[in-house]
């Protein structure tokens, strides 16, 4: 019995043992391999302060370039950039920033991906639609880099959190979309002393410049107030050629790299000018910064940051805020129309879009005047004719006027609101006439009163109430 006892401990023993000479053994290899490469690296070309070998042949073709170089590169490498909004100027600025070796990237959005993003957002896909922006940008930039650190901040930056978050970052990229947000980054980078280059894209233009660097003016030495909000577009209401974007978040990125590098700025003191149609670009000297100016000039009055939706008098966002702006009896819902069609209650349908929005898609038998024609000459008066001959008698004559989401349907109401209590237009034909002294229209014999005559009504939500409520399968754009 007490030999068996012996034998499993001696056994055990051994076995430990043998644990341990594997440990050294693997602590000796490991030191043969050290001095070896250290053996190596005296023989080597390869410098020991330069770049890793992946990197080099990753980064190669800018690596060549004199104003790049290796202390370049290393200073993109060890460098952070954010860049607010994911969108059509953020996606092919954060692609370029993270394709150029840019170590740390902040992406800020906090929209979901759509499906009308991807003609120009190229950072998103169609599997990723319904994702959150921040995301989907976050795995397109990690296929493309897997070392870049990619922060994301799935949120509406406000006045609460954006000096945290932009002290973290080298230079800010603003690809926002809204005037508001404009202001709110100018002021933060001017506190943060962080470099701003700043897009934005439009139709077939584009507009590129860097705030707050190398003693340019920041954003508000240029405008110091905000524009009316009615005079701000948007990419969903005016339009954008999917490449014009992708050509200024390109330059912006530019921009960055030139920044980062220590390179001289191509634009602190000027904005690049961008015309797709012409092909052309166009620079523009810029002023001076303001010495008065009240967030960057020598005695500033701004030194936090403040309400700026308040101050824009607009949302920090580029979604088009519905208005109400006529009374709930001169309304009526996409389901209710829904009815008078099926129900074959005579009326008139004026769609109030752009000629070219009718061909995306309409409603059936809609007569289309542009709001902006509205208020040219002749137009009411032509309008009015058109709602008389096509009346077939009824009392009264009931007009619903639709647009993309209710907006302008809205506006070209009070217009034909206010025509028909107020216009009296010269005759229109022989037998028809509209009196001088009131707004009552004689047909023959008999005297219309055009307030009684005539009905005039909004489809509430639009085009886009009618897919969402009605047709499911109705185009939206």
């Amino acid at each position: 019995m007490a030999d068996d006892e012996d034998v499993l401990r001696l056994e055990e023993k051994i076995a430990q043992k043998t644990r341990e000479l594997e440990i050294l053994k693997n602590a000796l290899r490991e030191k043969k391999r050290k001095g070896l490469d250290q053996e190596r690296l005296k023989d080597s070309t390869y410098v020991k302060d330069s770049l890793p070998k992946s990197d080099i042949a990753r980064y190669s073709r800018q690596l060549i370039l004199p104003e790049i170089g290796v202390q370049g590169q290393k200073k993109l490498k060890n460098a952070s950039v954010l860049i607010v909004g994911t969108g059509g100027l953020g996606c092919p600025a954060a692609l370029y920033l993270a394709a150029a070796g840019v170590g740390c990237i902040g992406l800020v959005d906090y929209d979901d991906v759509d499906l009308s993003n991807l003609h120009r957002q190229v950072l998103h896909s169609e599997e990723r639609v319904n994702t959150p922006k921040v995301l989907s940008g976050k795995q397109a930039l990690n296929n493309l880099n897997s070392k870049a650190t990619v922060n994301t901040y799935d949120i509406q930056l406000g006045s609460s959190n954006a000096l945290e978050i932009i002290s973290k970052y080298d230079v800010v990229v603003d690809a926002s979309d809204n005037v508001a947000t404009r202001y709110l980054l100018n002021d933060a980078c001017v506190i943060c002393k962080k470099p701003l280059v700043s897009g934005s894209a439009l139709r077939f233009e584009g507009q590129l410049t860097v705030y707050n660097h190398e003693d340019g003016p920041c954003y508000r030495c240029l405008f110091p107030n905000p524009p009316p909000p009615e005079t701000v577009g948007n990419c969903s209401d005016n339009g954008v050629l999917g490449a014009v974007p992708g050509v200024i978040g390109t330059l912006q990125a530019i921009e960055v790299i030139k920044i980062i590098c220590g390179l001289k700025s191509s634009f602190a003191q000027k904005m690049l000018v961008f015309d797709a149609l012409e092909g052309r670009f166009l620079q523009v000297k810029l002023r001076n910064k303001k010495i008065s100016c009240c967030v960057c000039g020598e005695e500033p009055t701004i030194n936090e940051l403040i309400d700026y939706e308040e101050f824009c008098g607009a949302s920090a966002t580029d979604k088009t805020k519905s208005l109400d702006i006529i009374k709930s009896t001169s309304r009526i819902t996409a389901k209710e129309y829904k009815d008078i069609l099926k129900s074959d209650t005579p009326h008139i349908l004026l769609d109030v879009r752009e000629p070219v929005e009718l061909e995306i898609c309409c409603l059936p038998n809609a007569y289309n005047v542009p709001l902006r024609q509205l208020s040219a000459e002749g137009t009411l008066d032509t309008l009015h004719e058109k709602i008389l001959s096509d009346s077939h008698d009824q009392d009264p004559i009931q007009v619903f006027v639709v647009c993309k989401q209710g907006n302008d349907s809205q506006k070209a109401v009070k217009v034909l609101q206010k025509s028909i209590e107020t216009q009296t237009p010269e005759e229109t034909s022989p037998s028809t006439s509209i009196t001088k002294d009131s707004n009552t229209q004689h047909t023959g014999h008999k005297k219309v009163d055009l307030n009684q005559k005539i009905k005039v009504k909004d489809i509430k939500g639009g085009l886009l109430a009618w897919a969402k409520q009605v047709d499911n399968d109705f185009p939206v754009y």
